[in-house]
């Protein structure tokens, strides 16, 4: 491939949201993080060595009795959402969070799937947590 000689269109899509193909056999919901396990299909979030924030679901995919793809899910990939997160407190605004599971944040995790930045402390149980820096 050459570098650019002349006038490029490139054809910018908003990346606000995006649809993503949906794992085989997985479900996922609307409002709940969404994870690629490193297949390059959308799953529920959950965390796992390699999984890679994608979103938040705006939309349910279910493909519980579908192969992979025959399911497409869209996403937002900007933003702030609440998501529940144990034992919260006012400490908790500019840290970062990792994905617990698909509406559960944690200070820690095994495989650190990284879900955002808390913006917003709620209650002891939820927080409010910005997407954009994380997302794939």
């Amino acid at each position: 491939m050459t570098a650019l000689s002349d006038s490029y269109e490139a054809k910018r899509k908003d990346s606000e949201m995006q649809d993503y193909p949906v794992l085989a056999s997985a479900t996922i919901y609307k409002g709940g993080m969404v994870v690629d396990k490193g297949d390059g299909y959308a799953s529920a979030g959950i965390y796992g060595s390699g999984y890679k924030l994608l979103g938040v679901a705006v939309e349910n995919g279910d493909n519980s009795d579908g192969d992979n793809g025959d399911v497409w899910v869209r996403v937002y990939k900007t933003g702030s959402y609440v998501f529940t997160k144990p034992d919260a407190a006012q400490t908790d605004v500019s840290t970062l969070v990792y994905v617990a599971d698909d509406q559960t944040v944690g200070s820690s995790t095994t495989n650190s799937v990284e879900a955002g930045y808390v913006v917003e402390y709620l209650t002891s149980t939820t927080v409010r947590v910005r997407i954009d820096k994380v997302v794939q």
